[in-house]
């Protein structure tokens, strides 16, 4: 060990750790040095036995992204505090997932008519499918099949956004201007690929409404924070992922109702993380309460 390195109980008596800082670049090759150093050491100061009850783990900070698999990208020994039991909020989680499916189903039954009349609408306007299906990242890194009414043309060039997320959570388009709006917004203002019906649903957010679906089937909640697209993970700081760790996604939240898409990045993932540090069933009350007039006010979508 150097003097910049850290070791310490990770487990009382029973799991020991080391932190290895400035490893370098090539951290593959560390991990694989370190490991061949320390079962060398412990082969010469232990029986076989007592080597074989020993079991070696390396985990790289900040971790890399793998988009086909981002999941691994979140490793529990990594993030204790988050994957750890959660018993204080067992009952309230209880009535959150009770909330979800009564407030979906209720939502499903109520806007039914509504559902046929989009999809006719999306029908007439333009060719293809009336869903349209994305993959997100849910909690721990858990990809899903995200659903909404189709509100772009099909075949669309996704470099643009791409390429607005990259440069949006970076902070370099935090105040992109817009002839409807001096102000920065989260979203593109002007983007080629939205339909006329589409650039209605998507002022409106009733283009939202198919993930219901999702929050039955518990990929999603009523309430938390929304589920990032991959291209958009792998863009992140590593502190905007604990946004994708604290909580299950959701069709509503603190930046939905208090800003919206004026709400610039970094202040979108801290009002995700504020949500979950004060989180109580009181608070989706409020925020669902809220959330029907920031809908139809279009106050800060596009």
């Amino acid at each position: 060990m150097r003097e910049t390195d850290t070791a310490g109980w990770y487990k009382g008596d029973s799991v020991l750790g080391v932190i290895f800082s400035e490893i370098g670049e090539d951290s593959a090759a560390a991990c694989a040095a370190i490991r061949e150093k320390v079962t060398a050491a412990l082969k010469e100061n232990l029986t076989a036995q007592q080597h074989r009850q020993i079991c070696l783990f390396l985990e790289i900070f900040p971790e890399d992204w793998d988009g086909e698999k981002p999941s691994r990208a979140f490793s529990s020994r990594v993030y204790p505090d988050v994957f750890g039991p959660k018993d204080k909020k067992k009952l309230p989680r209880v009535f959150k997932r009770a909330l979800d499916l009564a407030g979906s189903l209720l939502a499903v039954i109520v806007f039914s008519p509504l559902f046929l009349a989009i999809a006719a609408a999306i029908r007439l306007n333009s060719e293809g499918p009336v869903l349209f299906r994305q993959k997100r990242i849910g909690q721990f890194g858990a990809p899903f099949t995200f659903l909404k009414f189709r509100s772009m043309y099909v075949s669309n060039d996704d470099r643009i956004h791409k390429e607005y997320v990259k440069s949006l959570i970076a902070g370099q388009a935090e105040a992109m201007p817009s002839a409807e709006n001096s102000e920065g917004v989260y979203k593109l203002t002007q983007d080629p690929r939205v339909t006329s019906v589409g650039r209605f649903l998507r002022k409106t957010s009733l283009d939202e409404l198919p993930q219901f679906f999702n929050v039955l089937l518990g990929e999603m909640s009523l309430v938390g924070p929304r589920p990032p697209i991959p291209y958009e993970v792998e863009a992140y700081d590593i502190w905007h992922r604990r946004r994708v760790l604290e909580a299950k996604p959701g069709i509503t939240g603190l930046w939905q109702v208090y800003g919206r898409s004026r709400t610039n990045f970094d202040d979108m993932v801290r009002l995700d993380l504020q949500y979950v540090r004060t989180w109580t069933i009181w608070l989706d009350l409020k925020i669902l309460l809220k959330t029907p007039g920031a809908m139809f006010s279009g106050d800060g979508a596009y």
